[in-house]
């Protein structure tokens, strides 16, 4: 069976795009987004005066998502584009390549944040989960309400108004978050995850955090690397084990039988949102709800003081519940 490179399919998808509804390119879709953390600032800022944005990822792992034929026609009718960037849509490069090739207007919104501010682990490239310090990702906010200012002018203002209250609600995010995680006992204040997602997290709010696999969910962990984090769970007698919404607890599962082996029970707290959010139209389906949970449920879990409701008192008001 013949082969292609992922490029050579993009080239071969780009050139035969009359094939899939050609006409449809005519009329532009409005933005176009890549992950929930991106779709949502873009919301945010947007507000009811941007074009209808629509989100190709949902509540996938961005990490192995490939673009569909759909996703590449959204994305060629686009007016604009905004990705997360840093590799974290790894799959979907050559797309990207190809639209911009196109002309098209489309930006990553960590372009926002100065190089050095992020994470370089030994993968070889920065760690792409910079929404985790929610005040690294208000920057991101800035960038989205500057692009959507220069694409509508007439709407500058109030793109750049949106900007401001949006960012004054996330820094109380940060703050309920530096608030709640430090009141972990200090001995207690490690986060074992599947995979290393939260090492910004870790980094601003002051918590230790430890996984088996690293920041890109398709590469696989071995017995050694499991092995690790158990061990270091046992040694520092940590109660809790936080499986993530978007990616496989086989190793979370596997973690909690080696340490039953070992003779140390531990507690399978809520799951975390990590590479994507909760369900759209609640709470937990936007950022803050996110961020919110999150840290609620990390802080709770490891002895420390939180609102079980979290910091709006919105956690866990069902699926049916619109966010606000």
């Amino acid at each position: 069976m013949q082969t292609f490179s992922s490029k050579a399919f993009f080239a071969i998808l780009f050139g035969t795009s009359c094939l899939f509804g050609c006409g449809d390119q005519a009329t532009n879709s409005g933005i176009v987004t890549t992950t929930g953390m991106v779709t949502d600032i873009v919301r945010v800022v947007g507000g009811d005066r941007a074009p209808k944005v629509t989100g190709l990822l949902g509540r996938a792992d961005p990490h192995g998502y490939n673009p569909t034929r759909g996703d590449v026609k959204k994305l060629l009718s686009a007016e604009v584009v905004f990705y997360s960037g840093l590799l974290l849509e790894g799959r979907m490069t050559a797309a990207f390549e190809n639209v911009a090739a196109q002309g098209k207007r489309i930006y990553a919104v960590t372009d926002a944040i100065d190089r050095l501010q992020l994470l370089n682990p030994e993968t070889g490239h920065p760690d792409p989960h910079v929404w985790m310090d929610v005040s690294a990702w208000s920057k991101c906010v800035g960038l989205v309400a500057e692009k959507l200012g220069k694409f509508d002018s007439a709407n500058a203002d109030y793109y750049k108004e949106n900007e401001r209250k949006y960012r004054l609600e996330l820094a109380k995010l940060d703050d309920y978050v530096m608030r709640i995680i430090e009141s972990i006992p200090e001995e207690q204040r490690v986060l074992v995850t599947a995979h290393d997602a939260f090492s910004y997290f870790a980094r601003r709010y002051k918590i230790k955090v430890t996984s088996p696999q690293g920041v890109d969910t398709q590469v696989e962990p071995s017995v050694a690397d499991v092995q690790v984090v158990v061990d270091e769970i046992i040694n520092k007698k940590i109660k809790a084990i936080f499986p993530e919404s978007s990616v496989n607890n086989k190793f979370i599962k596997k973690i909690i039988e080696v340490c039953s082996n070992e003779g140390w029970e531990l507690m399978v707290a809520d799951e975390l949102f990590s590479d994507a959010m909760g369900q759209e139209g609640t709470y937990e389906g936007t950022y803050i709800g996110m961020i919110d949970h999150n840290a609620t449920t990390i802080a709770r879990a490891l002895g420390g003081e939180a609102p079980e409701r979290g910091m709006q008192g919105k956690l866990g008001l069902g699926k049916k519940k619109a966010a606000k």
